[in-house]
């Protein structure tokens, strides 16, 4: 056998190059809602730091703001504490599950409309359109030589790119500091250097993965995909292509039908593929590059009042309500698939984690109290016979104002305490301290009792705030005597 008579395997291809992808500009209902929440997902990012909440005199007046340094989260009228992470954990439930319901009832419309890479990457493709034209007019300069004319466009394109995406990092560091004063720093040069290391690095990761990498995160880094079809089921409203009304595709808008020849509604115009911004052709099916922003709707309904058909060949259903469609049955309308058993216990738990952190937040004390034990000596046995113990104690004041507390012994009899400032001569049971506003204040506490009684007695200690708001805790510690020890 000669050599051209052999056939060869082509080589495996491990990777495939990507192909880019130029979105045709589209109008209708769903493009006006991208362009909605794009306004208003971008007005919140950029605008919450700068946000101002009146809070007092001794706490910081930034609405949202994650003091770092102080170990503070303050969001409007809500401050968490480090010892409240719990509240944190909560809203990271209530997320994932606001997602398992999103995906549950209209699939991947987070994704579509309201995740940050869409966002962003939304933003930039009209950046883009307008340096560059529409999809034609981007097709060909993509296809063209390099020269002034290009490298000018690509420089002004990118350009505008890197400005948005360092309004992006800039707008992340205000989150952390106050953003008047760090602005003002910032352009000085008087920030720290992590500030502008986080602007570099996010200001670069916006750039790429918002002006270059685009669909590929969608496709290849982000795991929603993937973990999304398991939040699927055939009651999801899901965009969906309806082969059994669009085949047999007809080319084009001149139909040459027989006698004998039936011609579906779709008429190959690739409008739905045109506009995508993955790239992907919805008539294929359910794909993973879909991203369920629906944009394919608009262009397929302009089509459809064009050739004078119903509007809806791709539409926004579900795969129970295709099937009903197709067997020439009444289908329920679109909005009944939402309130349905799934839905509503995704809803009630959700609702029901937000209601419990609400009633928490608006329940909880406002002021705290913690002690420790000293282990070396655990305990002084004082000239009269009595025993003195020593104990670390932490007050923690969660108001935007000095506050006035008393601490008192619960328990143990014959006990009084006193502090480092103080001696026993002057101990009683309890003892008057003004903590700081919004801080954790240490006293140093002795307690003497009668050296006769328990191995380890437990008592308490116990704070009480004496202003006309009021409040109290308590911690419940030991106290050891020398005949307890072996």
């Amino acid at each position: 056998m000669s050599a051209p008579d052999i056939l060869e395997d082509p080589p495996l291809q491990l990777y495939e190059k990507r192909k880019s992808v130029f979105p045709q500009k589209i109008d209708g209902t769903f493009r006006r809602l991208k362009w909605a929440i794009m306004a208003v997902t971008l007005t919140i990012y950029y605008v919450t730091p700068w946000i101002r909440w009146d809070r007092g005199p001794y706490a910081p007046d930034q609405a949202v703001l994650v003091d770092l340094a102080n170990r503070r989260f303050f969001m409007f009228g809500i401050e968490i504490w480090p010892h409240e992470f719990y509240y944190v954990v909560g809203l990271l439930v209530m997320a994932g599950i606001g997602l398992f319901l999103v995906t549950s009832a209209v699939g991947r419309a987070w994704c579509g409309y309201a995740c940050p890479q869409t966002v962003w990457t939304d933003l930039f493709q009209h950046i883009e359109r307008w340096v560059d034209g529409d999809r034609n007019a981007q097709i060909r300069l993509q296809k063209a030589p390099w020269g002034p004319a290009k490298i000018a466009r690509r420089l002004f394109k990118w350009s505008i790119w890197l400005v948005i995406a360092m309004a992006t990092g800039g707008a992340w560091i205000f989150y952390f500091a106050d953003a008047p004063t760090l602005a003002r720093d910032f352009v000085t040069g008087e920030a720290a250097p992590v500030a502008y290391g986080t602007v570099f690095v996010l200001t670069m990761t916006t750039f790429v993965l918002g002006g270059f990498m685009r669909e590929q995160v969608c496709i290849y880094m982000c795991p929603w995909p993937r973990i999304q079809s398991a939040m699927l089921d055939e009651k999801s409203l899901i965009v969906t292509y309806k082969d059994w009304r669009g085949e047999p595709r007809a080319k084009g808008l001149k139909k040459q039908r027989g006698p004998d020849e039936l011609w579906g509604d779709c008429i190959d115009c690739l409008q739905c593929v045109s506009v995508c911004p993955t790239g992907i052709d919805i008539r294929e099916g359910p794909q993973i590059g879909c991203i369920t922003c629906a944009l394919c709707i608009d262009a397929c309904d302009r089509v459809m009042d064009k050739i004078d058909r119903p509007r809806g060949l791709i539409d926004y259903t579900t795969l129970e309500q295709q099937q009903l469609e197709e067997q020439g049955k009444e289908a329920p309308p679109a909005w009944r698939y939402l309130v349905r058993p799934r839905t509503l216990i995704y809803l009630t738990l959700w609702a029901a984690i937000g209601l419990a952190m609400l009633f928490a937040v608006g329940t909880r004390s406002r002021i705290d109290i913690g002690a420790l034990q000293d282990r070396n000596p655990p305990y002084v046995q004082l000239a009269d016979g009595a025993v003195r113990n020593g104990y670390t104690v932490k007050l923690r004041n969660m108001q935007a104002r000095p506050r006035e507390m008393r601490v008192s012994l619960v328990g143990l009899e014959g006990g009084v305490l006193w502090t480092s400032e103080g001696s026993r001569e002057l101990a009683d049971r309890d003892v008057v301290t003004t903590v700081p506003a919004d801080s954790v204040q240490a006293l140093r506490v002795f307690v003497a009792a009668p050296g006769e009684g328990a191995e380890r007695e437990a008592f308490g200690l116990a704070v009480e705030a004496l202003d006309d708001e009021g409040g109290a805790d308590s911690d419940e510690i030991y106290f050891d005597r020398p005949e307890t020890r072996r």
